[in-house]
């Protein structure tokens, strides 16, 4: 039962976080940058082998530098990856990436504005390296992999048909605590790691204690005048962990997760030590009423009895891994 209500929501939940994220103006215009860039620098076999070719002689002389280890399977020389509308694990991917090969895109997307073959190509290229090197794009880029890393895990998780409930549980709550925990005392922290890039990668950062100048068209008057620290912590820091701490929450409230925490004594594991009768019976009355006749209630609990007696003698039984080997288990051997 699990199984299934889960197979049709785990695509779900990944468009819900993506879309939620989106809720966020600058984070929607992020990704619709992000599409726009990749797609730029990977239109043609040419722009992806001088990617190559840049990114090559950057980790040459890095590992020449002293500044990157070596060894089997790293330092890898790729392109950048196109990430999915709807699956959120692809965007770590595409925005990992970028990241790798940030200077390695400038470069490309610098010849491009200037050697390209028409003026919609150059003008394009132009655009979108402006947007590269802003602080707003980069802070937002560093920001969704952060976001991205903590609810990729869980969002793997439930592509997987043996995911069993007990994992998922710890999943859900591990997952929130890790984003309530990056809002509220991760800030400081993220910042710094934002300015090193900026840095590394020589590009100007802003005054963060200067006012905060809005674009035109969102007025704000002299009580509500903010820093730019304020703007970049309080409209997209916490904005964004909180529409995806809002779209978990939505999707495993109480009631759910009092399904989840029920569903749990129908695990086969270890012999089925977590086997409750009570529990399963609560399952049934709370949660399936229409599965279930007002007989078939009242006959459930002895015939739960029998079976919890009956399961020494099946040792196929104690040796499956979930709940949905248990339903195949079930039919080959017990009618409920």
């Amino acid at each position: 039962m699990f199984r299934h209500q889960r197979g049709e929501g785990r695509n779900q939940l990944q468009f819900a976080l993506v879309a939620a994220s989106r809720e966020v103006v600058s984070v929607h215009q992020f990704f619709s940058n992000l599409v726009f860039i990749i797609n730029i620098v990977t239109t043609s076999s040419k722009c992806n082998d001088e990617l190559k070719e840049i990114q090559a002689i950057e980790v040459a002389t890095k590992i020449a530098n002293g500044e990157l280890e070596t060894g089997r399977g790293l330092n890898q020389i790729g392109t950048l990856k196109r990430a999915g509308d709807t699956r959120w694990g692809s965007h770590l991917d595409s925005i990992s990436s970028l990241l790798k090969m940030f200077n390695a895109t400038c470069v490309v997307l610098s010849n491009i504005a200037v050697d390209g073959g028409s003026y919609s190509q150059r003008g394009d290229a132009n655009f979108v390296l402006n947007q590269l090197l802003s602080f707003k794009l980069v802070f937002t880029l560093h920001l969704i992999k952060d976001i991205v890393e903590i609810t990729h895990l869980f969002c793997i998780a439930l592509q997987h048909k043996s995911q069993d409930i007990l994992n998922a549980i710890y999943l859900v709550s591990s997952t929130t605590k890790l984003l309530k925990n990056f809002r509220d005392s991760g800030w400081d922290d993220f910042l710094v790691n934002v300015k090193l890039f900026f840095e590394q990668h020589q590009i100007d950062i802003p005054c963060m204690n200067a006012q905060y100048i809005a674009r035109r068209g969102r007025s704000r008057s002299h009580h509500d005048e903010i820093s730019v620290e304020h703007y970049y912590r309080m409209d997209i820091f916490l904005a964004t962990i909180d529409y995806q701490l809002q779209e978990l929450h939505s999707r495993f409230n109480d009631h759910i997760m009092e399904l989840l925490v029920l569903s749990t004594t129908l695990n086969p594991r270890n012999g089925f030590m977590l086997f409750k009768i009570d529990d399963i019976c609560k399952l049934a009355e709370k949660f399936y009423p229409n599965d279930f006749m007002e007989q078939e209630l009242v006959r459930l609990k002895i015939e739960l009895q029998h079976f919890e007696l009956d399961i020494p003698n099946h040792h196929e039984l104690q040796e499956l891994s979930g709940i949905h080997e248990l339903c195949q288990g079930l039919s080959g051997h017990f009618q409920l």
